[in-house]
């Protein structure tokens, strides 16, 4: 693989992942469902339908937030029903952050929004494309740089 091909994807990813790229996608697929849940509140609870039950400091860290910055957002979800808090039963000390069913629902109406725009977008494509695309990408994100465990450094 020559480093054109690196490059090229790196180019894709960069759009990608670019912030205003995600807060644009984020305020489409969160439109109606509450002044609670936005482009700015979305990543709290995306997070948490992947962890489960967390901390403030481990949800940031999934989701590339400080601690403080997450709290903030949960108060605003706790106050909509969203999210609930509750102890830790590790430590009686700590206070884990956790979806009600009215957040789960929330975060299964963005992820069915996100399912559909993605296959809308696909619509054009032969079929077997859009597949090999899907399965290709998905052992990129498991097997490529940013797979967990992944230790070599990138920019």
């Amino acid at each position: 693989m020559t480093n054109e091909t690196g490059n090229e994807i790196a180019d894709a990813l960069g759009l990608l992942l670019r912030r205003s790229t995600r807060d644009h996608l984020y305020a489409q697929l969160t439109e109606g469902l509450g002044e609670a849940v936005d482009d700015v509140t979305y990543p709290v609870l995306s997070g948490l339908a992947r962890t489960g039950a967390c901390s403030a400091a481990d949800l940031g860290r999934e989701i590339g937030l400080d601690r403080t910055t997450v709290t903030r957002r949960a108060d605003r979800l706790e106050r909509a029903g969203l999210l609930r808090r509750e102890p830790d039963p590790a430590d009686g000390r700590a206070t884990l952050l956790a979806l009600t069913e009215a957040g789960r629902d929330a975060v299964r109406t963005t992820r069915q929004r996100l399912a559909s725009r993605i296959e809308d977008s696909l619509d054009s494509w032969p079929r077997e494309d859009a597949r090999t695309f899907a399965r290709c990408l998905r052992r990129f994100v498991d097997e490529g740089p940013f797979a967990p465990g992944d230790t070599r450094e990138t920019d």
